[in-house]
């Protein structure tokens, strides 16, 4: 099976898809059926209420969707009704639209999803907010939103009764998936035609990527009680398959050592193009593995790559020392060695579970995962101009007014809300999230209204028609949690064929959505730039922070471990996740700051090293760690482990500045280095020799660490 083969294959059995699909048939159905009786807009009520509820909907512990859909249900109805009436006055419309604008947009306190709740009600706002209507009227759409909202609630509920695990089975195999990537980018790594900044941006990139959909899938697994407290052996076998991958991606990241003395030493004898090729198979087993377990379909047969490793060994030997010590490359070896082994026992163990013999009670899981509170302290706590919470909340707020009287001023259509509706979904918490959303909703309308124009005219069948909206809609719900500008691509050619239905002139709603999403769009961005704006180079410290901290407890881990100090398997794990979470944390907060306005960046390139670094140093460290930490007995003597006494005191000194800008102590020393004189002379195996380069290295790049922290803080 070929990469585009996976990759529909992929799409079609995943959560996206499957979501889209059942989201369509439940928006569709009560306008269809209605429709035949002469009530099509109690239908289109319907089809609201269930578009607001699938919103909330996203993947996660089924309680939590639970308690989601029923709190979007819950609002929803209680939205429509209030704006059924506020708007029978500008003013009183204008100040729901204020303070409903403020109040759900500060629901981004309690998390994802209580945002998507707030998002849903909003909506609901804001599409009926052009409905004149009486009092019965009122009641009526209200009384039908509700009746949607509860329809959506009911499918999307019976589906998971149907299929317990499947939601699972999608998160982890999309897991696996982005694993796979991940793994083919560490393949250019031994690529000498590649150069390392790059493959150093797109590795950041993705593990971001791998950090999200590993807590996507820890929260559906570690929080379902079906999962961890059940004696289910589809459960089980998801659960341990997970816990294989979080420590395969380990061996993943553990490939690595200093990759630039590694090309200069062996790239011309063409080894490192071998284990390049070798690394990107292994990812492409790697990633038939996740569409296996997504899929549900039985695991082909494991690929042997004995022949392979052979081959590679005898490439390594065959150099002998005309390049110095291969120990190096013996270890990648022994890497990817391990790395096929573990892949062959994660598909017996999916073919087989009952020959998985780990057990779920000695997992602890409740160690990793968070839980959120929801409570009104934390709502108060926020309403200060230092919560990046209530400063959006408060942009919200006023570039929904802004909109809102601008469109009572500028009577040029009937779907004024449209402008409302693109400042909702448009702005972001941060600046470059709305400047990237204002760019992909722009062009997707654009591009959108041409295909559905196309269609239209050159098109007259109306079962084909009918046919392409549903083929549309089906696509706008599988790409909104995904893809934002395939998103809109699909959703204006799906509004047009509606109007069309509807007896609407598509030209003139394909001008009137072209031209409200510019307004839109350009409140939206204004908003960002002036309201009370928090430019990412604010606020990086803390995330500075947290990944300096997580690395320095890793490198004192490190230290018990060489020390000799028992160290708990779960307690090294607990270490591993933090750095990998900080580490993506800092990543994505990075990748932010570069898209907002050159003047408002700062110290970006030194940042970008200081992002780099630490992910080399938290290789480095899980490289030795992993190895070791099975084993604490032995003890090493302390010329070796100096190297990581010296990296952990410059790493706390770091972290001590980073933390305390404003002074720094002069009575402060390092402790005194040991010159190389002072270190008896002792022979050193091969192996030995390569950890202390290790620990030379981690001790090296600690100290650069350091550096770049002086330089920011000038």
């Amino acid at each position: 099976m070929n990469k585009r083969t996976r990759q529909v294959n992929y799409f079609l059995s995943g959560q996206y898809f499957s979501n889209g699909l059942r989201t369509t048939l439940s928006i569709l159905l009560p306008s269809l059926l209605l429709a035949q009786i002469d009530q099509l807009s109690m239908g289109m009520a319907m089809s609201m209420g269930a578009l607001s509820v699938s919103l909330s909907d996203a993947p996660g512990p089924v309680r939590h969707r639970q308690n989601g859909m029923a709190a979007t249900v819950a609002s929803g109805f209680i939205i429509a009704f209030i704006t059924g009436f506020a708007r029978m006055n500008a003013f009183t419309l204008g100040l729901e639209i204020l303070v409903f604008g403020f109040l759900f947009s500060m629901l981004n306190v309690y998390g994802a999803r209580a945002a998507s709740v707030g998002t849903a009600a909003l909506l609901v706002m804001i599409l009926t907010l052009d409905r004149p209507l009486d009092v019965n009227g009122i009641l009526v759409q209200s009384g039908a939103i509700l009746a949607g909202s509860i329809w959506y609630t009911v499918i999307s509920l019976l589906a998971f009764r149907l299929q317990p695990y499947r939601s699972a089975q999608q998160a982890l195999g999309l897991c696996i998936h982005e694993i796979a990537k991940f793994m083919a980018i560490k393949a250019d790594f031994y690529n000498t035609t590649t150069e390392l900044e790059s493959d150093y941006r797109r590795l950041v990139t993705q593990q971001v990527v791998v950090s999200e959909k590993q807590d996507e899938v820890r929260e559906l697994l570690f929080k379902s009680r079906q999962f961890v407290a059940e004696s289910t052996s589809t459960g089980r076998l998801l659960v341990l398959t997970f816990v294989d991958v979080v420590d395969l991606y380990e061996q993943i990241v553990t490939m690595y050592y200093d990759y630039a003395a590694i090309r200069e030493r062996f790239g011309p004898t063409g080894v490192l193009d071998t284990i390049a090729r070798l690394v990107r198979r292994l990812s492409t087993e790697l990633d038939h593995i996740g569409l296996t377990v997504q899929s549900v379909v039985p695991a082909r047969k494991p690929i042997d790559f004995t022949h392979a490793l052979n081959k590679l060994k005898n490439e390594i030997d065959a150099l002998g020392d005309r390049e110095g010590s291969t120990l190096v490359l013996k270890k990648v070896l022994v890497t990817l060695r391990n790395i096929s082994q573990r892949l062959i026992t994660m598909q017996t163990h999916i073919n087989v579970p009952e020959s998985n013999p780990a057990s779920l009670e000695d997992l602890e899981y409740t160690r990793f995962v968070s839980h959120q509170k929801i409570d009104v302290k934390a709502f108060v706590d926020n309403l200060t101009l230092n919560s990046s919470v209530f400063r959006h909340s408060v942009r919200v707020a006023l570039a929904m007014l802004i909109g809102f009287v601008v469109t009572k001023f500028l009577e040029y259509g009937h779907h004024s809300y449209w402008v409302l509706l693109t400042i909702s979904v448009i702005l972001k918490p941060a600046f470059s999230l709305t400047k990237q959303r204002n760019m992909e909703r722009i062009i997707g309308t654009f591009a959108g209204g041409v295909v559905g124009i196309l269609i239209l005219w050159f098109i007259p069948d109306k079962t084909v028609h009918f046919v392409l909206m549903v083929l549309f809609m089906i696509g706008t719900y599988s790409a909104q949690r995904v893809n934002y500008i395939v998103m809109v691509i699909c959703l204006t050619p799906f509004i047009l064929i509606l109007f069309n239905f509807l007896g609407i002139s598509y030209f003139g709603a394909a001008e009137e959505r072209l031209l409200d999403t510019l307004l839109g769009g350009f409140i939206a961005f204004a908003a960002s730039y002036l309201i009370f704006p928090r430019w990412e180079s604010e606020q990086l410290a803390k995330p500075m922070y947290n990944i300096l901290k997580a690395n320095v407890s890793y490198v004192q881990l490190l230290l018990d471990v060489l020390s000799g100090n028992q160290v708990g398997i779960v307690e090294y794990k607990l270490a591993r996740k933090e750095v990998y979470v900080t580490s993506a944390n800092l990543a994505a907060a990075f990748e932010r700051m570069v898209s907002e306005p050159k003047h408002k960046q700062r110290n970006e390139q030194t940042i970008y090293k200081f992002v780099v670094l630490n992910h080399i140093l938290s290789s480095s460290v899980a490289t030795i760690t992993s190895a070791l930490v099975s084993d604490s007995a032995k003890r090493y003597p302390a010329a070796t482990i100096r190297p990581v006494k010296r990296a952990l005191f410059t790493l706390s000194d770091s972290l001590w500045r980073l933390e305390n800008k404003p002074t720094k102590p002069d009575t402060e020393k390092p402790a005194k280095t040991t010159s190389p004189t002072d270190i008896p002379i002792i022979t050193l195996s091969a192996e030995d020799r390569l950890l202390t380069e290790q620990l030379n290295f981690i001790q090296q790049v600690s100290s650069d660490i350091g550096k770049l922290i002086d330089q920011i803080r000038e």
